[in-house]
């Protein structure tokens, strides 16, 4: 086993997108661990506490009148004239990576074990040492079209401190509606459309003294963590899909493996979106956006040996903790394919957690047929006695719906 390190830099992180056609910013073999650093795109909500002082992220977020760091962002146009810039914003998540990984092919299954989540301190000398996140209530919301206190609409990012010194928890420490800002290059964004903003708080109106007296229990996650599909080079990191992505489940922390089938030779795993906190569903458009640092362990599953284990058969991300084992249903399994050409722009049209709950049903229904060798019957009898759905997301285009099944209700291995 080989232990490895990838901080994030410019040459390290990719934003937006996953991606068949980047070269790897690190090569393993299974067996192999990494210590992943990834950084949250909201961190510009707060420039001080989230990138003031820190050589990663400020090399990150580089963005002046002559220069901009990373100039893609998003799976969108890179020619201009842009609406919003280049990427176009058609994804927005800051993923590290990719990891490709040595004989993974098309079949393969790839096990991710999280080992380990650590957040990133502030570097600034004000607040040097201590933990910050960011939440947006953003137009990609549930709510946003059904405020009932003006203004509305509006877009409200809450900053929150995370206390690490005994059990983690979140508090909040200000928060500001949204007002138009003017990117480096001149263009103006009247809403949250395009990452890595930097929000000018002479702009803003700072009200403190919000949620008083609320303890948030932290669930360090990663929000987005998965492997490059097959039909584009360059696919947005919003709607979550078959190779995995943006799923937003609080659940992919420490302790957890999650299982990807590998669509392209490499696997080319990706990991970002970290968060701090989240609740199911992620209602109001994001968690608390933090950064995150994790320590990852690669275990790579070659399609011949499948037969006979709980990965025979599977097509979809699926989660391992020492309780449970959950599906991810999806409005559309594999909307890449389903939807055509237009798919990455399209998905917004469908969301529906009908179809979701549809596909988490029939994932987990396999499972169960499958690895524990049930009938139909049998199987949907223990689904309806013993098993959990919930809503994972209704924030990503392509909606989740989580369905689990305790270990400890089958008293054989």
């Amino acid at each position: 086993m080989r232990h490895h390190s990838l901080p994030v830099s410019p040459a390290t992180v990719h934003w937006g997108y996953f991606s068949k056609a980047v070269a790897p910013a690190l090569t393993v073999r299974s067996g192999d661990r990494a210590t992943i650093e990834t950084l949250t795109h909201h961190a510009g909500d707060d420039y001080d506490r989230m990138i003031a002082g820190d050589p990663g992220a400020e090399s990150v977020f580089r963005w002046t009148r002559g220069e901009k760091a990373i100039a893609r962002r998003g799976a969108g146009a890179v020619d201009g004239p842009f609406i919003r810039g280049a990427g176009e914003g058609l994804g927005v998540h800051l993923l590290t990576g990719p990891v490709a990984v040595e004989g993974a092919e098309p079949g393969d299954i790839l096990e991710i074990r999280i080992l380990d989540v650590r957040p990133r301190p502030c570097c600034h000398v004000e607040h040097a040492g201590r933990c910050f996140g960011s939440n947006a209530a953003a137009s990609w919301g549930f709510q946003y079209q059904d405020l009932i206190e003006e203004p509305k609409p509006r877009e409200v990012i809450t900053i929150f401190e995370l206390d690490t010194s005994g059990e983690p928890f979140a508090r909040a420490v200000y928060n500001y509606i949204w007002t138009p800002q003017t990117d480096p290059d001149g263009i103006v964004h009247p809403t949250i459309d395009y990452p890595g903003v930097l929000v000018d708080h002479r702009t803003i109106q700072r009200r403190d003294r919000i949620l008083p007296n609320i303890k948030v229990p932290a669930r360090l996650h990663f929000g987005t963590m998965g492997l490059a599909p097959s039909e584009s080079d360059f696919v947005s990191s919003i709607p979550p899909g078959y190779t995995g992505g943006n799923i937003d489940d609080w659940r992919i922390g420490k302790g957890a493996r999650m299982y990807y089938p590998v669509a392209v030779a490499g696997a080319y795993f990706s990991v970002g979106d970290p968060h701090a906190a989240q609740g199911d569903s992620e209602l109001g458009g994001t968690a608390i956006e933090t950064s995150l640092t994790g320590d990852f362990e690669f275990i790579l599953h070659k399609a011949r040996d499948l037969g006979g284990t709980p990965l025979e058969g599977l097509t979809h991300p699926m989660l391992e903790t020492d309780q449970h084992w959950s599906m991810y249903g999806f409005t559309y399994p594999n909307y890449l394919a389903e939807l055509g050409p237009d798919a990455q722009t399209e998905i917004v049209q469908h969301s529906s957690l009908d179809k979701a709950m549809r596909d988490a049903f029939r994932k987990l229904r396999r499972f169960l047929m499958t690895v524990h060798r049930m009938s139909e019957d049998e199987a949907i009898a223990l689904m309806s006695v013993a098993a959990d759905f919930g809503v994972t997301q209704v924030v990503d285009a392509n909606w989740g719906v989580h369905g689990s099944i305790r270990k400890d209700i089958f008293t054989e291995s």
